[in-house]
């Protein structure tokens, strides 16, 4: 072989060698998880229980950072900053990914050109909630409720899906009520059970335990219909909404740049963890449907949600309290 031929060719070789021998030693230190949200809320949850899975798989603790604010936005745009090297990820969710482009003045990020995604995780839908004993049993209670006292009920809402769930519920008739922002679950639920605010619009999983608890009780669930983590809740469309509908969900993210050969290992370790028959069960009972797939189903899930809802989102003029 001629000396040019064979200097090609190796630097041809050292360029598929070097990314799988980084996969091959990944993770050979502690690996961020950051969560942009409260600890406690849906997305902690799920992104905790993962993490021991992860660790147990290969061999290196998963530490979950909570990095909550701007709905999510102050953890997304760390993460998106982080060198991409595998050993910073972020658990993204439709907030991050999907709706905030549009809610907020500025991300500072770009949700599809800043990440690398991993696969989705989990997805669920949301739960209005009251208080036990509440006057407001049911979506009906709620919006006769509201049609005899206008901003007589007041709405908690630790989410940008939590707005998005309040916003088209004004949209759709319900709307003599005010959205009360929040920065989490922890302090929104909170506030419920001390009567600051009437409902709350949570995501099943970081309600679910009030609700089992005697808590807090569901009004409706956001699927088209009943939803097996909340077994007999109506949903909002079974309560006079029809086609009512808004699914959360959690995915898991690199930064952009973070090798090929490192992003499917995750994948792949994903993917062996959510097929466990007993963490799909515990997925479940925390109030998610367990995911799965490829990377590239997860950027065309989320590009296909960010069509879905741009347009939505503009012409009620939503935007980021």
């Amino acid at each position: 072989m001629k000396p040019l031929r064979l200097i090609a060719a190796l630097a041809a070789s050292m360029l598929f060698t070097q990314p799988t021998a980084a996969a091959d030693k990944y993770p050979s230190k502690p690996v961020r998880v950051i969560v942009p949200y409260q600890a406690g809320q849906g997305t902690d949850v799920a992104g905790r229980y993962l993490a021991e899975y992860l660790a147990k798989s290969l061999g290196q603790a998963f530490i979950v950072e909570n990095r909550p604010g701007a709905g999510g936005n102050i953890g997304a745009s760390e993460v998106a900053r982080a060198a991409p090297d595998g050993y910073t990820l972020l658990m993204g969710t439709n907030g991050t990914h999907v709706l905030n482009q549009y809610m907020y003045a500025s991300t500072a990020f770009d949700p599809e050109k800043d990440f690398e995604p991993i696969m989705l995780v989990s997805s669920f839908p949301m739960v209005l909630l009251s208080p036990p004993g509440s006057p407001y049993a049911n979506l009906p209670d709620l919006r006769d409720a509201a049609k005899a006292k206008s901003d007589s009920v007041n709405v908690g809402m630790p989410s940008a899906t939590a707005r998005l769930v309040f916003e088209l519920l004004k949209q759709q008739g319900v709307d003599s009520i005010r959205g009360i922002p929040y920065k989490g679950s922890a302090t929104a639920t909170t506030d419920l059970m001390g009567g600051q605010v009437q409902i709350g619009i949570d995501t099943v999983s970081a309600a679910r335990s009030f609700i089992t608890g005697g808590k807090l009780h569901a009004v409706a669930v956001t699927s088209l219909k009943e939803s097996a983590l909340l077994p007999g809740v109506k949903s909002v469309a079974e309560q006079g909404l029809p086609g009512f509908q808004v699914i959360a969900w959690n995915g898991l993210y690199a930064p952009k740049g973070t090798p090929p050969a490192v992003v499917q290992k995750l994948n792949a370790e994903l993917a062996k963890i959510l097929a466990r028959p007993e963490v799909r069960q515990r997925l479940l009972e925390l109030g998610h449907e367990p995911g799965g797939g490829t990377p590239a189903e997860l950027a065309e899930f989320a590009r296909s949600e960010r069509l879905k809802w741009q347009p939505l989102i503009v012409q009620a003029g939503l935007k980021a309290e």
